[in-house]
């Protein structure tokens, strides 16, 4: 087993790895969505820091757009399977048939279990960074390239740089669905005005929706 899940705590890891369906189906159970909410804080720390001390030639732009596709959906969601979480995550009877292969999930997951291991190891960081780091290093460069280029959020957040001197801000916000299809929706604004809405099954799905609507918006020369 990969050493990411090595546990002292064994409750932390086992809160990580149950979905909210899981937890509806068995009072007393505790979802594992706060700990993804953590773990996404720092998986962007820890993926700044790794392209900022391995890539001393990259500006600031291009760090940017590359920590989007370091720690996007589809890549977390290739670590998740990487290392063993496909069929270790508690999932409803429902959602136990397909969501295995669901990249929302498995990322989701990902980010749970990076949380978790974050306080079993006392919030030390240092204890955290040699995994990430070994996860990072095993994706190719000229993938991640190719990928950074694409990603709407990176390069939306160069133009409104560019445009507007500021960063664009995310709110996304469940609007409904059930606990096996989430929907969410997501406002991007840039200073206080709205460029972007869009819709997604997770929050960084309708994340990167409202950024492919904002720079529509953008080009098209709306306000």
């Amino acid at each position: 087993m990969h050493p990411l899940l090595r546990f002292r705590d064994e409750t932390l890891l086992q809160q990580a790895l149950t979905h909210d369906s899981y937890a509806n189906e068995h009072p007393g159970e505790q979802d594992n969505e706060r700990l993804e909410f953590l773990g996404d804080a720092v998986l962007n720390f820890l993926s700044g820091e790794y392209l900022y001390e391995r890539f001393s030639n990259l500006k600031e732009g291009e760090l940017t757009r590359y920590r989007a596709a370091l720690v996007d959906e589809a890549q977390l969601a290739q670590f998740a399977i990487a290392i063993g979480l496909a069929d270790r995550m508690r999932l409803g009877e429902g959602e136990s048939e397909t969501g295995r292969q669901k990249a929302r999930l498995l990322s989701s997951t990902f980010e749970a279990v990076v949380g978790a291991y974050y306080l079993d190891r006392q919030k030390q960081l240092r204890m955290l960074r040699p995994h990430i780091h070994n996860l990072f290093d095993g994706v190719p460069f000229r993938v991640l390239s190719s990928r950074a280029d694409k990603h709407p959020k990176s390069r939306l957040q160069e133009l409104a740089q560019l445009k507007f001197g500021t960063l664009p801000q995310y709110v996304p916000k469940r609007i409904g669905g059930t606990d096996h299809e989430p929907l969410y929706r997501a406002r991007v604004y840039i200073g206080e005005q709205v460029f972007g809405e869009g819709r997604g099954g997770s929050k960084e799905a309708a994340n990167t929706q409202a950024a492919e609507d904002a720079l529509k918006r953008i080009e098209d020369g709306l306000p």
